[in-house]
């Protein structure tokens, strides 16, 4: 249904059309879960190598697992705990290149190596995160950092509710 030229001929590249992709896809919805869900979909496609791509929601003061593409994940995630929780206490994007490493990480996927979560905050209220796992080491940078946090804050408004 849905086609996007997505080049991965350079990272800027990558996100700026998965930007566009993004806008595309969830401009005019305003249903959360479902503008959740294809972008949680968007970026599994186009991003490579990751083994799950989603979305923790903030619901009466903890994290709640939302739509995602992977292995089945961890319910529900107090703020603080792991890296999602870490992002949603500091409101700060977490680049993790070992989560084993990571002092208090979650283990929902054992083949998880590195991680980025992005927090989603809309108002000044946080809604969400976006979790990323790669079953490879150091596989973000800070360009993916950037990359999907413009992303989360095109998609913020859209899913704010």
């Amino acid at each position: 249904m849905y086609e996007f030229a997505v080049s991965a001929d350079s990272k800027a590249e990558l996100y700026r059309d998965l930007h566009a992709a993004l806008d595309a896809l969830t401009d005019g919805e305003h249903d959360a879960i479902a503008n959740m869900a294809n972008a949680a979909a968007l970026i599994a496609q186009y991003l490579p190598d990751l083994n799950w791509s989603g979305f923790y929601r903030m619901v009466a003061g903890e994290l709640v697992v939302g739509p995602f593409l992977g292995k089945p994940a961890c319910i529900r995630i107090a703020v603080g705990d792991g890296v999602c929780g870490a992002a949603a206490k500091t409101l700060e994007t977490q680049l993790v290149e070992d989560v084993h490493a990571f002092p208090g990480h979650i283990a929902c996927d054992a083949a998880s190596r590195s991680e980025l979560v992005v927090p989603i905050v809309h108002e000044g209220r946080l809604i969400g995160v976006l979790d990323l796992d790669s079953p490879s080491a150091a596989r973000f940078d800070a360009q993916d950092a950037a990359g999907c946090e413009a992303l989360m804050a095109l998609l913020a408004p859209r899913i704010a509710g």
